[in-house]
This record gives C-alpha cells, sequence and structure tokens, in this order.
C-alpha cells in the first residue's frame, strides 16, 4: 500500500476512497473496505483517507479516546484490508474549517479527483460536522462520482459494533469479545526493555514490554500467545502497577512457557488475551510466588508455534 501524507496526487489513475478515522479496523471498518473494493472498474485503484490524529485531539484536545491502534498498527491493518492508496493527514484547522460543500468538490473531486466514494451510513464531515451522506450522495451524484453508504454493522446478537464499544470492552479486560467484534486479535506490540529484574530471581524471568501509547486492559493477570520473530509461545502476561513492590509506574510484563533467551531491545507481539485474575497486594515475595505458580496453570501446554 501507497502512504501519501498529503491530499494530492501524482497520476490519474481512476480513485475509489473511503474515509473515515477506521480505530481498529473492527467488522464494520472492513464491510467498507469490502464496499470501496466493489466500486472498483479494471483499472482503478482504491484508496483510504484517514487522520494521523483522532479530530477529538484537535476539536477538543484532552476530550480524544485512548486507541485500539497505533497509527502504525492502524496503517498496517488498512493495507491488509486490500486498500492500495492511503492518504494518511493530519486533522488539523486546514481540515476542521472546510465547509462541507468545499470537502465534497476543492478535496474529494478537485485534488483527489475520485470516482466513487464509500463511508458509513451515519458519517459526518465539513465545518461544524454539517455534512451528511444525504449531502454527499447529492454532490457526487452531481459530479458522476460513484456513493456507496454502508450500514452500521451488527453482532450477532444485533448490537451495534463501533470502536467506542470495543475500546470499552478491553477497558473491562473483555478482550475475547472485543476480538470478536475486530474479527481480529487486539494487539499489544512493543519492544522489550530492562525491568527490575525480580521475576528472573523467582523463577519466571518476564520480558517488560515498552507498550507505545495505546488503550491497554485493565490491570490484571492474563494468559495471552506472545510472538517472536515469527514464532509463537504461551504466554501468562501481567499488567500493572507490582503493588506486592509497591511500584507506581504501570508496566506490561510478559512470562513466555519454555522460552530462555535474552531480548533486550527486540519486539514482542501479545494477542490472544484471556483474563486469569485480578492485580493484588501480597503479603511476601513467597505467597506471590506460589500464585504465580497458580497462574501459570492458565497457560496451555505444550507451547505452540
Amino acid at each position: 500500500m501507497n502512504v501519501h501524507y498529503t491530499l494530492e496526487r501524482s497520476d490519474d489513475t481512476p480513485l475509489v476512497l473511503a474515509i473515515g478515522f477506521f480505530d481498529g479496523m473492527h467488522r464494520g471498518h472492513r464491510d467498507i473496505a469490502h464496499k470501496t473494493r466493489a466500486l472498483r472498474k479494471p483499472g482503478w485503484s482504491a484508496g483510504v483517507l484517514t487522520f494521523s490524529n483522532h479530530p477529538s485531539a484537535f476539536l477538543r484536545p484532552g476530550s480524544e479516546p485512548p486507541l485500539i491502534s497505533t497509527p502504525e498498527e492502524r496503517v498496517d491493518l488498512l493495507a491488509r484490508a486490500g486498500y492500495e492508496e492511503c492518504y494518511f493527514i493530519p486533522f488539523d484547522a486546514a481540515v476542521a474549517n472546510q465547509t462541507p460543500d468545499e470537502f465534497l468538490k476543492k478535496t474529494l473531486i478537485g485534488s483527489l479527483g475520485v470516482r466513487g466514494v464509500a463511508v458509513g451510513r451515519t458519517f459526518r464531515f465539513g465545518h461544524g460536522r454539517e455534512g451528511d451522506v444525504t449531502l454527499m450522495e447529492r454532490v457526487l451524484k452531481e459530479n458522476d462520482v460513484a456513493f456507496a453508504p454502508v450500514d452500521i454493522a451488527a453482532d450477532e446478537n444485533g448490537e451495534r459494533i463501533s470502536s467506542t464499544r470495543i475500546r470499552k470492552l478491553i477497558a473491562d479486560g473483555d478482550v475475547p469479545t472485543a476480538d470478536r467484534l475486530l474479527g481480529h486479535a487486539y494487539e499489544l506490540r512493543g519492544k522489550v526493555a530492562a525491568g527490575a529484574g525480580r521475576g528472573h530471581g523467582m523463577g519466571f524471568p518476564t520480558a517488560n514490554i515498552a507498550v507505545p501509547e495505546k488503550l491497554l486492559p485493565c490491570d490484571g493477570v492474563y494468559a495471552g500467545t506472545a510472538r517472536h520473530e515469527g514464532h509463537d509461545y504461551a504466554t501468562l502476561v501481567s499488567i500493572g502497577t507490582n503493588p506486592t513492590f509497591d511500584g507506581k509506574n504501570r508496566t506490561v510484563e510478559a512470562w513466555l512457557r519454555d522460552f530462555h533467551d535474552t531480548i533486550y531491545g527486540h519486539e514482542l507481539a501479545l494477542r490472544d488475551l484471556r483474563f486469569v485474575r485480578e492485580q493484588r497486594k501480597f503479603a511476601n515475595a513467597d505467597e506471590l510466588l506460589a500464585q504465580m505458580e497458580d497462574d501459570a496453570r492458565a497457560v496451555p501446554y505444550p507451547a505452540f508455534g
């Protein structure tokens, strides 16, 4: 996928475009990707217009939600969804102050030369969110541009699938349900950094993950899968402040079953997280070790991958 950081085009290949923030690239977002690809004709390209920052970060600083995906993860998910071009731009004054008419005629039709557009049916755009799909459909039709508003996705129980709902599930520690609505595994990915080293002394050496800024599940211990250099390992993950040792900083630590390498500086990806128990403060290290040995039974054996 080609990534562009301005709303300019250097070729005249006909373009169909999806528009949205697409945090997490959940099942509803994939419906939009499918509809976008369906608008293509032979020789056309399927693209996506999205923002490097959440619109709320510009419009109402401090009110933006913690995100399911980092910008890098989101670009990767968009590529996996089949988009060939990605317009990855900041949501700033130049975007926020455009009228709906300017956005449609100047940006989409003029600068990008779109031949088709797909958005969610509740999509709003332009200054003050004054534009909606009714206006978009009328203006695009007048300019001979195909338009596909995509219905809101729902789960098997008829409940709406949304990034907001998925964020709450993750924050509550219900990662399995979040994974089901995403249609793929929520991941925590980062480089292994030096930690306090207590786990090694207790016989449970852990990898301290420097996770980029994104939404984390609630504090607790989770069973899951760790991926390192193309191999999967059953893992136990601790998210929290290490209350037994009066920790102050929130950390993510992973113990990998049947793994003994030193991997400082290597990237580790955690997925398939399943809540085991809440974090709590133990009277001493021996009590904590006994609990860790019990927790380890929640990790599948033998290791897979």
